[in-house]
């Protein structure tokens, strides 16, 4: 029996999946139905009523945004009464809205704007009597009641999607108005997707407020840099003077679809504005000709890491990236027993899912797109979230359904629990060998040295047992960790054996990328080593500390491959006038025009494609296809790999810090941005206080792995235990050493 429904929508014969309602089958089918509060990523907000139309037997109008179609009902979307009913609608929008067009920052590309027009309102029929509205100021983000149509949007997409549920609507008639939730203040992540979503002017960037109209900036399709997740975003650039360069005005998104952090919509100015030294890049390319190393960061494109992967071969030196290397040597043990280079899952899987575990990741500071994704399938799917991690997270309050706080250290114990719950479930098909290591496993000790409960472990199986589509995501915790290579076997046998998806997360957007590219070596603390966007002797950098300044990311043509494992281009938003890493390499001879020359010669085996740069695309589909660069070919490896012994599981006592950012701060080029906020604290709770000695507002020096820092230590009322968060994004430490530290915390007299 099909499970699809038949109907007409204007006498053409359409087909709805279960779920789907009559305005999305017409979108599918690229029929037009008018919407001012619609969202696809959301629920149907259902307050605007434009996109009634007429059902065939049934009196009055239909809302198309949530009604379901029924077999053969004929649906009829534009008659005189529906255009009568649309207009007056509009009419009703536009009672008393202020004629601000000529300095509103949305006026022309504005909902309200296009529909009046549309719908030939000349006219106001109806009145009321106007308010005094005042405009609010949120910091990042300015609200404009006068100019509020109470679509909501704003608030759906805050709770449904971000998760950060801060907005709502304070009804009150004609005085009706949005609001902070439980607060007097906005209290978010601030990511600005309600500045997105908003149809009208009511909601802004408190920066670009006034800066520019909508028509006078350019759109340059690009993927935001500052994570994994690879986001699809536009930057719009003007002229900055009238002889002057092109300047970021603002990042904007397709919002239908897509959504953006408040780093990448509000952190876009880390472009590098030194200018073209010819006697720094002399010394540069006699440094790179004498070097025994270069270390690079993950902050680079892929044809970059190709240009330092042919240096190595041809100077005959060796590689750096520790970050890189250990996600390397991770997938690889992922590898000898999956049997093939990439993980299964994606964002996608996530926001599909209905089970979802998330172990080892700070997720929502870490990653805000994989948070989003898990909001997304909490809220729309219903899905079930179990965050295991040795610290509590606010921000995921609103999205997990269970907390299993493990010990610091033992998350090779917790892995080896899980996957001996699941696999049982499953009934997974083991080999003998494999068979007696979860024979063998000392459950008891497992459970006592981890703090997971076995009653944690069944309750967590129970609210699974309908799940069809779930995924296990695994943080940087795990990657980081000195056993990660037993625990990327575990994740591959739970992947392997079960109906979970596995989703690996990357610390830097191309951190994945460097691992596919190039052959590294474990760093060594030598001497003559060239960095790139990285320490060494002589730096070559597109940071502030440069002895030879090269573009930033949002100075260049490149791919990055992300968390989904696809291949995503970016483009040149502001140009820059200095040398690159591929004159360099010329110089030294690794030659090559452009550095995007390289796109189609990154390397095959790794399941890259020969496809040209100007070839890719770089845009999202009516429909919300992502027809962004390509998904990396799958290749297949020898499964040979055994999973070894449960080592014992260390203990942690005392002041621990974990490495871990705050929100909107991920590293050294969101640091120097102007508008995201730099909380540089060591941030930990009362209990962590007392152990260490110390009080809200001290200067302490930090003392880990043969390192010391300066912080001031703030007391924060939402974290628990002795763990406190130690920021990062200043350069304090890199991605590849394991977040939790034993350190010794002393007060600053």
């Amino acid at each position: 029996m099909s499970n699809l429904i038949n109907f007409k929508i204007d006498g053409i014969s359409v087909e709805a999946k279960k779920g789907e309602t009559i305005l999305t089958v017409a979108r599918k089918n690229d029929i037009y139905i008018p919407t001012m509060c619609y969202i696809s990523k959301t629920t149907p907000c259902a307050s605007c009523r434009m996109c009634v139309v007429e059902a065939a037997g049934i009196e009055g109008f239909v809302l198309s945004c949530n009604t379901p179609p029924t077999q053969g009902i004929e649906i009829t979307t534009n008659t005189k009464e529906l255009e009568k009913e649309r207009t007056n609608i509009m009419k009703l929008y536009d009672v008393n809205h202020p004629l601000e067009c000529g300095v509103c920052d949305k006026s022309g590309e504005c909902d309200l704007q296009n529909k009046t027009l549309e719908f030939d309102v000349e006219r106001q029929d109806f009145s009321a009597r106007d308010q005094a509205r005042e405009i609010k100021d949120w910091g990042l983000i300015n609200y404009d009641p006068s100019l509020c149509i109470l679509c909501e949007k704003c608030v759906h997409v805050c709770n449904e999607v971000i998760g950060d549920d801060a907005i709502d609507v304070q009804f009150g008639g004609y005085s009706s108005t949005i609001i902070p939730k439980n607060s007097d203040v906005l209290d978010c992540t601030f990511c600005g997707e309600c500045i997105a979503v908003c149809p009208v002017g009511a909601l802004v960037s408190s920066n670009f407020k006034y800066s520019a109209n909508a028509w006078e900036l350019s759109r340059i399709p690009a993927t935001c840099a500052h994570c994994s997740a690879g986001c699809s975003l536009e930057y719009e650039t003007r002229h900055s003077a009238i002889n002057g360069d092109d300047s970021i005005y603002r990042v904007k998104n397709n919002f239908e679809y897509t959504s953006l952090c408040g780093a990448g919509r509000f952190g876009f100015d880390f472009d590098n504005k030194e200018p073209k030294d010819e006697v720094a890049f002399h010394k540069a390319i006699e440094a790179v000709k004498v070097a025994k190393a270069i270390r690079f960061s993950s902050m680079i494109t892929n044809e970059e890491a190709h240009i330092l992967q042919l240096l190595k071969e041809k100077l005959d030196i060796k590689l750096f990236n520790e970050d890189a290397r250990k996600f390397q040597e991770f997938m690889r043990a992922y590898s000898s027993v999956s049997g093939k280079l990439h993980h299964s899952g994606s964002l996608d899987a996530i926001k599909q899912s209905d089970a979802a575990i998330i172990i080892g990741s700070r997720i929502a500071t870490d990653n805000p797109a994989v948070r989003y994704a898990l909001t997304t399938a909490a809220k729309h799917n219903g899905a079930k979230i179990v965050y295991a991690h040795p610290m509590e997270d606010t921000l995921m309050q609103n999205t997990v359904t269970q907390l299993m706080k493990y010990e610091v250290g033992t998350e090779e114990g917790v892995l080896a629990l899980l996957a001996n719950a699941i696999l049982a479930e499953a009934d997974a098909d083991l080999s003998d060998e494999e068979k007696e290591v979860f024979d063998d496993l000392d459950l008891g000790y497992l459970y006592a040295e981890s703090n997971i409960g076995d009653e944690e472990i069944d309750f967590m199986m129970k609210s699974f047992t309908r799940a069809k589509k779930r995924v296990l995501i695994i943080g940087n915790d795990l990657i980081a960790h000195k056993r990660s290579e037993n625990i990327a076997k575990l994740a591959a046998m739970i992947e392997k054996y079960s109906s979970f998806s596995l989703v690996v997360v990357p610390s830097d957007i191309n951190t994945l990328g460097a691992s596919l590219i190039c052959d590294l070596d474990k760093d060594e603390d030598i001497i003559d080593v060239v960095g790139y966007n990285a320490k060494g002797n002589f730096i070559i950098s597109s940071l502030a500390y440069a002895n030879l300044a090269v573009p930033s990311l949002n100075q260049q043509e490149g791919t990055f491959v992300n968390i989904d494992n696809k291949v995503l281009p970016t483009n040149v938003a502001v140009g820059f006038d200095g040398y690159t890493l591929n004159d360099v390499a010329s110089a030294c001879g690794v030659e090559s025009e452009n550095t995007v020359d390289y796109t189609n010669k990154l390397n095959k085996k790794a399941g890259f494609k020969d496809i040209d740069f100007d070839s890719l695309e770089n845009f999202l589909s009516p429909h919300g296809d992502d027809n962004r660069g390509y998904l990396l070919d799958e290749v297949t490896c020898k499964a040979d790999g055994k999973l070894d012994e449960i080592d014992d599981l260390p203990e942690f006592n005392g002041t621990i810090i974990y490495h871990s950012n705050p929100v909107l701060q991920f590293n050294a080029y969101t640091n120097k941005t102007a508008q995201l906020e730099r909380d540089n604290t060591l941030r930990g709770s009362a209990q962590f206080a007392s152990a260490a000695k110390i009080a809200d507002g001290d200067r302490v020096e930090v003392s880990f792995a043969h390192k010391t820092i300066t912080r001031e230590f703030k007391l924060d009322n939402e974290l628990k235990g002795t763990v406190a968060l130690n920021p990062t994004f200043d350069d304090v430490v890199d991605a590849s050493r394991y977040r939790f530290e034993k350190s010794k915390i002393v007060r600053v007299v």
